[in-house]
């Protein structure tokens, strides 16, 4: 069976590497670690062609076709909270709202802080938005399913794991810059490097989330879910954040 060609749109720019632009969004975030839209300016500008590639990996996928035909919009469905306090205890999508309810986030408003950056986007109504945004609006389920907090190594361990999964230097970057401001802060036995080396690891093993029906994973047990993806347990990590605690440490003095 044919797959089906995917529609990029041929007026789109094709992407180049600025990484002036990238390093002085970065300074932007270290200076306000909570502006997340300073993320998607890093990523923008340092992944170059790396998203298409992505992409293309993606539609080479078993679900991905099927998934690009349905074209669910992850938000209206993250954020519908009713159907997903029905299901059981102990399921990712029980768990998923346990997440988001206690950070105080919702799908929406990453969909908000991308678009502070991605204004000409809207202009390309086609399919490689479509995976963009996916991309983009399962950030807090990899959360949930790889067991990286909130915290500043959490969230740059994630973006190690994250590129184990996706590649792309912008993603690269930012964990990469992340752990070295970390490790300004933590005491050498939390091995920080390590930790996010251990998320890039993790994430090369495991099976894609991208690739999944998301709707069905939300009502699959976490566990079976965790091990059907062969997603391993983030033991540095842990045991870094151990380390922190002992050391008095505040693992969001470099908050994310």
């Amino acid at each position: 069976m044919t797959r089906p060609v995917p529609y990029i749109d041929p007026s789109r720019p094709r992407a180049r590497i600025k990484p002036f632009k990238a390093w002085k969004h970065m300074q932007n975030l270290i200076a306000d670690k909570e502006d997340t839209s300073q993320v998607f300016q890093i990523v923008e500008a340092l992944n170059g062609n790396a998203v298409v590639r992505d992409f293309e990996r993606f539609m080479a996928s078993e679900k991905g076709p099927q998934l690009l035909a349905e074209r669910l919009f992850l938000p209206d469905m993250l954020d519908d909270h009713g159907p997903i306090e029905q299901l059981p205890e102990g399921t990712v999508g029980r768990a998923y709202l346990t997440f988001m309810q206690r950070e105080g986030l919702s799908a929406a408003g990453l969909v908000a802080e991308s678009e502070i950056q991605r204004d000409d986007d809207k202009e390309y109504d086609d399919d490689l938005l479509w995976y963009l945004n996916r991309l983009r609006d399962t950030h807090d389920l990899y959360h949930v399913l790889t067991g990286y907090n909130r915290d500043a190594l959490g969230e740059a361990s994630l973006l190690g794991y994250t590129h184990g999964q996706h590649r792309g230097r912008g993603i690269s970057f930012i964990a990469f810059m992340g752990g070295r401001e970390i490790s300004k802060h933590a005491p050498r036995e939390a091995r920080i490097k390590d930790v996010i080396a251990e998320g890039r690891r993790n994430g090369k093993a495991a099976k894609r989330i991208i690739e999944q029906d998301i709707s069905a994973l939300l009502r699959e047990p976490i566990d079976a879910a965790r091990s059907r993806l062969n997603i391993a347990k983030p033991v540095l990590y842990r045991n870094a954040m151990r380390v922190l605690s002992e050391h008095g440490v505040d693992p969001m003095l470099v908050a994310a």
